[in-house]
Parts: structure tokens; sequence; C-alpha cells
């Protein structure tokens, strides 16, 4: 009688894949130069708790492709796969946890009509600087007319995994402005724009509440932003904000304010704090942000157009600054210069140029901004590049290690201020996708590297949305999105009042 193994189907179909994609690589051409692969991660500089760096060759002609990294000390890591090389979860952790604070050297093989080829092998160098548990993002289509269907989510960057907090198909509207206190998702804010807008804040308890953020005494909605590192207050802009289409050059749309003012949220008064400084109609100001220590506002301030004026690019927003008392919520008296952008010569034959996204370093010590030809909303801009201010000095650099040939736009830092998420579309010029750099205590800047995946080709060639302003999160949200779409709908909402 014969006697057969039952295979369940499961392991049956594992083991049929790993006889068809594992190799062993004979009579292979060494090759001197470099692979060159997608996404590239040549020579980049990695946390201890990034997930793995998976990739595939940069051409599409490879049968399959094998990699090995190794350590000084003998331990070894091996993937093969016929598109990408994904290296086991686990196993990636420990070999990074054991080689912190030291470089790996990967070698990557490619099976071609003609064979296998070896190239030489490159370094990925392995900080001791972690990361935040995760970003947070909008993903949405990258049109500019109308909105489709779009959502927050949030990315566990020590592994795969992503959730959505809130999609926009439980009610009609768009999804914007989402905001944490130094990336504690306890003190969150969120904007929904359309026939249910509102401002939805959570902090203190836990409890989410919609907010009317307009007001008889400010220009409109509240936007763009940003906490105070006490939680107790939000800063915010106000912007009357229009868009034009060019008809030649490289850049798509313009997206520019015709006015806009700040103002300071008081989250335990609920009161909006107002100062004629930051309310002029002669000024743009947009983009406002506190200091690490809480005791100052930057912010980008313009001259305004006059009203029969089209000549957009020559808007320039310089980076200034205002005192904020914290104990009592009122401002300084005077607006200090900190940047004139007219000093810059960006990439392109323009006189002068443009800041948007000021960052400060949660450690005080730094802060990063975009800088473009004009304007203030540089997605757009190809020539848009990141620069670092040193606070404690006043000198101002590109952060050319991590800018590429095309768009480098919105970015925000770590809890550890040693790592930045930078918005880029080098890739394509098209999708706006999620890079990371590391910046150390004395401003050097790394190569940045793509968001990993597990299948990068795969996935970012399937995913038609553009990663929207990346956030850094410490712990997961626990965001109900469920709930907070019943909040939406419901008609009612809490206004702010004004001082």
């Amino acid at each position: 009688m014969k006697r057969y193994t039952i295979i369940p189907f499961s392991l049956l179909t594992l083991l049929l894949f790993l006889a068809a994609c594992t190799e062993t690589i004979s009579d292979a051409k060494q090759e001197t130069a470099l692979p060159s692969i997608y996404p590239d991660y040549l020579g980049v500089t990695i946390p201890v708790n990034i997930a793995p760096l998976n990739f595939c060759m940069a051409d599409e002609q490879v049968l399959c492709i094998d990699a090995v990294i190794t350590d000084r000390n003998g331990h070894s890591l091996h993937s093969q796969g016929e598109e990408a090389v994904d290296f086991n979860l686990n196993d990636w952790h420990t070999l990074l946890a054991q080689n912190r604070n030291d470089s790996l050297s990967v070698t990557v093989s490619a099976k071609y009509a003609d064979g296998w080829h070896t190239y030489s092998p490159f370094s990925i160098y392995v900080s001791p600087d972690s990361i935040d548990y995760g970003i947070c993002y909008r993903l949405i289509a990258p049109g500019y007319e109308v909105w489709s269907k779009m959502g927050i989510y949030e990315r566990d960057l020590s592994s795969f995994d992503e959730r959505a907090l809130i999609e926009n198909t439980q009610f009609e509207g768009c999804v914007n402005c989402h905001s944490f206190n130094r990336g504690n998702p306890a003190d969150m804010s969120l904007h929904i724009r359309g026939p249910h807008g509102a401002t939805l804040l959570r902090h203190g308890d836990g409890t989410l509440t919609a907010y009317n953020t307009k007001t008889p005494q400010t220009l409109g909605f509240c936007v763009y932003p940003y906490w105070h590192p006490s939680g107790r207050y939000i800063a915010y802009s106000t912007n009357a904000t229009s868009q034009l289409f060019h008809i030649a050059g490289s850049n798509r749309v313009e997206v520019f304010d015709t006015a806009s003012d700040l103002q300071v949220y008081d989250v335990e008064k609920n009161e909006l704090l107002l100062s004629p400084l930051l309310k002029q109609d002669s000024i743009y100001e947009t983009y406002p942000v506190f200091s690490a220590d809480g005791h100052s506002l930057y912010f980008c301030a313009a001259r305004a157009l006059p009203e029969d004026s089209h000549e957009l690019d020559s808007i320039h927003y310089n980076l200034c600054r205002i005192d904020f008392d914290p104990a009592t919520g009122t401002f300084g008296d005077s607006i200090d210069l900190v940047i004139d952008a007219s000093t810059f010569s960006p990439r392109g034959d323009r006189e002068g140029a443009s800041i948007s996204f000021p960052r400060p370093s949660y450690d005080g010590r730094f802060l990063c901004y975009t800088l473009s030809n004009y304007g203030q909303f540089s997605i757009w801009h190809h020539e848009a590049d990141l620069y670092l201010l040193d606070l404690s000095t006043g000198e101002s650099r590109p952060m050319t290690a991590a800018n590429s040939e095309d768009t480098e736009s919105f970015h925000n830092w770590s809890t550890n201020s040693r790592w930045l998420v930078l918005s880029s579309r080098r890739d394509d010029g098209l999708f706006t996708r999620p890079y990371f750099c590391h910046v150390d205590a004395q401003g050097t800047v790394t190569k940045a590297f793509m968001l990993p995946q597990r299948n990068p080709r795969r996935f970012y060639r399937e995913r038609f949305l553009s990663f929207n302003v990346p956030d850094f999160i410490i712990t997961p949200t626990r965001f109900d999105g469920s709930k907070a779409c019943r909040i939406i709908n419901d008609e009612s909402r809490k206004n702010f009042s004004v001082r």
C-alpha cells in the first residue's frame, strides 16, 4: 500500500513559492559598478528601528534579484525574489540591533537573460538614534480641482502596517490639517472642509469635539495648526486662498493667498488670542509655529499684492518672529525679521526667493524651512528645496544631501530632533512621497531615503495617491474614525470666542 503525506494547501503554496524563487548563484559576472536599485538605498543612514529596506532592481529586465547583508562580526541576512528582496522582519531588526552605530555591507546579485551579475557592495549605516513609532499622513489624488476619496492614515515605521484614522466615505468633505503636539496623538487637531466643515480637537481627557472656528473678528476658518509645547495653545492661520493654472512652464498650478492672518487658540479658555501685528491687511501672514521653548511664534510674511495685480511671482515670504508669553497668552509689541528671503538665489533665473513651512526642531537647535522662487505653496514648485537654519548662530544653508532635482516641500521633526520626514516629488515628478534623513547635533544632514515598503515598485506603482503633510507620532493614535464621522455629520458645533 502506498503512503501519502498530506501537506496543507497554505504550506504547499509556500514550498512552491520558495522553490520557484530560490536559486543558487553560479558563474556570476563580477561587476565593478554599484547596483542600480529602487528605491535608492545606497549609502543611506537609517534608524535602528526602521522597517526592512526591501528593494528592486531599477530596471525591469531582471529575472531574479538576490541580496546578502553582512556585518563585521559575520552575521548575515539573505533574501531572494523575482521582483524584490523581502527581508524577514524579525531577523532584520535583530541585525540592526546588533549593529547600532555601525555599518552593514549589502551585496546584490541580479539574474538577466545572459545569467547572473554580482555588483560591488554598498553600505548602510545604522544610527543609534531611533525614530518615532510612526508617521501620520493624508493620502490624496494629485489633483487640484475637486476632492475624491481621501483619508488620514498612520503607518508603523518599524513594520509595514498601515491603518486609516478617518476617510471621507461616511461624510461629504475634505479632511486635512492634521496636527499633533510633538507627536503625541492625545493632543490632536483635524480640519474638515465642505458641507460638514469643522475643526475636530482632542485634548486632555480624550474627548473629541467639533468646533466652528470662524468668528466675526477673524478672516475665516482656522487652518495650518501648530501646538504649543504646553498643550494649552494652538497657533492657526486664516487664509483666503485662490488658485490658477499655468499655460506654460513646468509648474502646473499656483495656490496663493489673497489675504491671511494669524491667531492663537487658548484650549483651556476656548478663546482666540489676537494681535493687530498679526492681522495687517498689507501683509500676508501664514504658517505659524511655536519655538521649542514656547516663548516665540515663527511665521512667514509677505507684502500683499495690490488688488488689481496678478504678478504672483513677485510674492516673496520672509521668516519672521514675535514674542509670546504662555503665562498670559499675550504677544510681543514688535516683529523680528529672522530671514530676508531676498538674500537667497534659488534655482532659476529669478531674483530673490520665498520661505514656507518653517519647522523648529524640538531641542531648539535648528529650524528647517522650504525655499522656492516665489509664493507659499511650494508643493508644485520643482525648484523647492529644504534649508536648515542654525538658531544658535543664525547661519542658514541648503540641506544638499537630502535635496533632489525635484520638489522638496512639507516636513516635520521626530521628537528626538534627529530625524526629518520630508515630502518629495523626486521619484516621478508627480506623486509626493515621504523620505527621511538624519540631522545630527552639529547639523550634518544625510542622504534621504524613501519610506520602506514590502514590494516598493509594485506598491508605489499601484497606489496613485500622494502622501500629504507627514507628521511623526510617538504611539498609535487610537482614533475612532466611525465616532468622528458621526460627530462630523451632526450639525452641532462649538463656537470659538475671541479675546
